[in-house]
């Protein structure tokens, strides 16, 4: 498959689009003027149309902002949409930080997040490709095993309906015991996305396209600006951008920014049973049926997941994943589609939900979702929904921003120290000495004297500098060679390959080099 833009398209039919000639995409306006509601949302991906929905449904006044040109093309549109109460990182884990209680409160918050979406579905009649079926979690082949009987007791405790198998229902593949998690779900995030956009729409809600939030300022009202000079004034906001733009320091310590990466592959033959599975390898791997946009049934897999900042090697990670999944399922065709995505770890493994930290009591934010990003984009649509209403919500202590989990203290360390460590390389020297060390349609960072340059050498050999120095908080971007990219390790800013901002929580794009 050769290099090129279209070869990251996620298998959905219209991938990520932030390039702000494209028009708004239907159901979406051009933010003309300055604006007075009741809640200003940012972001329209899984979490903000969520509350946006929840809060027109209600009867509230709601205006969205989104920087791309329609619903779901930030990160929402790159997920493979495992739609689960069985989080990622485990039941026993859960219990370790957080209690009984706690755990019960997490698998009982995602089960009605998997139960919202449900409902939405068949209220607003949204073709989406949900289904009801099993999840497996099953240990690799060879390597460390999880002890599985106890994971399964401590899913129980928590209130899943999880039960160890014999084996996961791989036809030619023996995947050993297994946990099955009864009532998960699985989507089309686009075409879930769309109809949730058109749901909101009808109950009154305002969608802006093109609309990119550069400051949020709490108060009474609150404003939100954006990059092409309006303002939109609300009695709240609601942060919903995957990791916030709005603040420096509240929220970012906390989280860890990673890769993930996927593949689509044709099924061509008899295939094995519609299911979620998951592997416990590190890093672990996932998989689950789907349909593409032409009808035809392909086979989603992702996994190969590591830190922001990491060398990609893109085309290494996605061939593993291939090879895991021709050696796991049968009746695969060839690779339709490859794609990757960015996540935002939690140190203490749940997403932060709730007030913004030391911000005034009108800001909301909703981030770290780790690889559950689905899921808690729906219960942030619920929780969130309940706070601005002044409602009761049982699980808002447990994802409350603010909160400190001293028996994750180890995890905070660790996310901050790999923040510190990358501050480091404003002392290193460059990717390469010299631009004609980079290949066409490549990037390398350069030094040149005291600073650190961006050098990106187009198809036709035509270079581009933009500084290396990350508009956030000053960290030192690095080449994504998968996506093509400038990303910063530090608190997961994203740019494009001319230094435009693809992702927060930048606000500006990498500043021009000075000849």
């Amino acid at each position: 498959m050769a290099h090129g833009a279209d070869e990251t398209r996620p298998i959905w039919e219209r991938g990520p689009a932030l390039d702000s000639d494209l028009g708004p995409a239907e159901g979406f306006g051009l933010l003309g003027g300055d604006l007075r509601t009741e809640i200003c949302v940012v972001g329209a991906g899984m979490a903000g149309l969520s509350v946006a929905y929840h809060l027109a449904r209600a009867g509230r006044q709601v205006v969205v902002v989104e920087a791309g040109p329609g619903p779901g093309m930030g990160e929402t549109n790159r997920s493979t949409a495992h739609v689960t109460s069985a989080v990622d990182d485990g039941f026993i884990e859960l219990s370790r930080l957080f209690g009984a209680d706690g755990a019960r409160l997490v698998a009982e918050s995602h089960a009605a997040a998997v139960n919202s979406i449900e409902q939405i579905i068949a209220d607003e009649g949204i073709a989406c490709d949900f289904c009801r079926l099993d999840g497996w979690l099953f240990n690799p082949s060879s390597g460390a095993a999880r002890d599985l009987e106890a994971e399964a007791r401590a899913a129980s405790r928590a209130g899943l309906d999880a039960a160890m198998k014999a084996r996961a229902p791989l036809a030619g593949f023996d995947t050993g015991p297994a946990i099955r998690f009864a009532h998960q779900a699985r989507l089309n995030p686009h075409a879930y996305m769309a109809g949730l956009a058109q749901a909101a729409a009808r109950y009154g809600a305002r969608l802006f396209g093109n609309a990119q939030a550069a400051s949020v300022e709490g108060g009474h009202p609150a404003r939100v600006s954006t990059a092409q000079g309006w303002h939109v004034l609300a009695d709240a906001v609601v942060v919903a951008t995957n990791v916030p733009i709005n603040d420096l320091f509240a929220i970012h310590g906390k989280l860890a920014p990673m890769r993930t990466y996927a593949v689509a592959l044709d099924v061509t033959g008899e295939a094995d049973t519609d299911a979620l599975y998951w592997d416990t390898l590190d890093p672990y791997h996932y998989a689950r049926f789907g349909v593409a946009g032409d009808g035809a049934r392909v086979l989603i897999v992702g996994g190969e997941d590591h830190r922001v900042g990491l060398p990609a090697h893109g085309d290494q990670r996605w061939a593993r994943l291939e090879g895991w999944a021709r050696a796991r399922f049968a009746g695969l065709g060839p690779v339709r589609a490859r794609w990757s995505g960015q996540i935002m770890e939690p140190a203490d493994r749940i997403a932060f939900i709730g007030r913004n930290p030391m911000d005034a009591n009108n800001v909301f934010v909703a981030a770290g979702d780790s690889g559950n990003g689905i899921t808690h984009g729906a219960m942030a649509g619920l929780l969130i929904t309940d706070l601005v209403l002044g409602r009761f919500n049982p699980w808002a202590k447990l994802y409350d921003p603010s909160r400190v989990t001293l028996k994750a203290a180890q995890s905070y360390a660790d996310t901050n120290l790999h923040v510190a460590e990358h501050y480091a390389e404003w002392l290193t020297g460059g990717d390469v000495e010299d631009v004609a060390q980079i290949p066409p349609d490549s990037g390398a960072v350069l030094r040149e004297g005291l600073t650190k340059v961006a050098v990106y050498r187009d198809l036709a050999g035509v270079v581009h500098k933009r500084s290396a120095v990350c508009s956030h908080l000053k960290c030192i971007v690095a080449w994504n060679d998968a996506e093509r990219t400038w990303d910063c390790a530090c608190h997961g800013s994203r740019f494009d390959r001319f230094g435009r901002v693809l992702n927060g929580p930048a606000g500006a794009p990498l500043p021009p080099v000075e000849e």
